[in-house]
């Protein structure tokens, strides 16, 4: 006890602001309203276990709505989420409070396949976010842009009632030639059926695996395990997606510095070359945001599945 007399008043000083700390903390979340949170959490993982059972997920919530209300919340293992199911409520967070909702998670398939959040489409909100979108709603989705590439549109018309006469169905759905300036397949197309398959195959992996569950996205310390080998294959997918578009960067580069690309139509890919001046790029390098960017628009085309089916 004599050794801590010298210390008292430190420790008493000490004992007086984290209680006064605290009091501060408890008298300001008395005045905050906040949702209500369903009953049945685990520890650690939550209300995991809920939502793992046979009952689809949404049911499940639509069941927990009925017994909380229109606005609870719920732990996705570590991570507390909101759950609204009311239109009124909706309407007031995407409209007076759309500040707030208007960013993404940072959740780890968003790092590994967009390019550590490069990927405006996964990026959260912000300076990068509002830039790289400006470019791609001018660059891209503007009517200048859609007046130029209204040719293309109606070619993939014509060429699917083309098809559609003589296969009863479409197959030709891909329009990456107003992204990237490429066709795989289609009447009169004919196209390295290797780096198709190549193409389509990974596109697919990258669908699939954007939208599975990893466990650190629950359990942050827990992700080491890599249950299902998720981030694994993330990664791999991420280095064969990157390659791919790497090849397509150097052409279109090439092309530009040849003056080739001068006497062809001008797609979003060689747009952004030059349209990143000036932008705020987050300490990102100017080409993984081409790439990340490229590769986000890429992510609404579909692939002829049909024509080259994946080989898993």
């Amino acid at each position: 006890m004599d050794i801590l007399l010298p210390y008292l008043n430190s420790i008493v000083l000490t004992a007086i602001l984290l209680f006064s700390c605290y009091l501060l903390r408890r008298s300001k979340s008395s005045k905050t309203k906040s949702a209500p949170e369903a009953g049945g959490a685990w520890p650690i993982i939550g209300h995991l276990p809920l939502l793992a059972g046979a009952e689809l997920p949404h049911l499940r919530l639509g069941a927990l709505a009925d017994k909380y209300g229109p606005i609870f919340s719920i732990r996705i293992g570590m991570t507390p989420a909101l759950v609204v199911s009311s239109w009124e409520l909706a309407k007031e967070l995407f409209t007076t409070n759309d500040a707030i909702v208007s960013s993404r998670p940072k959740l780890t398939s968003s790092k590994i396949l967009g390019s550590n959040l490069a990927s405006f489409g996964f990026s959260p909100y912000g300076e990068f976010w509002r830039g790289i979108r400006k470019v791609v709603m001018s660059e891209l989705l503007s009517n200048r842009r859609l007046e130029l590439l209204k040719h293309v549109r109606a070619s993939e018309v014509e060429v699917s009632v083309k098809e559609l006469y003589k296969l009863w169905y479409t197959e030709d759905r891909n329009e990456a030639g107003q992204i990237l300036g490429k066709r795989y397949c289609g009447a009169g197309i004919v196209a390295d059926e290797n780096e198709a398959r190549r193409c389509q195959k990974a596109m697919r992996e990258f669908l699939h695996l954007a939208g599975v569950f990893v466990l650190r996205d629950a359990v942050p310390f827990l992700g080491w395990l890599d249950w299902g080998g998720h981030e694994k294959a993330m990664k791999r997918n991420a280095e064969e997606l990157d390659n791919i578009f790497d090849e397509w960067l150097e052409e279109h580069r090439r092309e530009r510095e040849s003056g080739e690309s001068a006497n062809k139509e001008q797609d979003f890919m060689d747009a952004m070359l030059y349209s990143l001046d000036g932008i705020d790029l987050a300490g990102f390098d100017a080409d993984t945001v081409r790439k990340a960017t490229s590769l986000v628009q890429s992510y609404f085309l579909s692939f002829d599945f049909e024509k080259f089916p994946p080989e898993f």
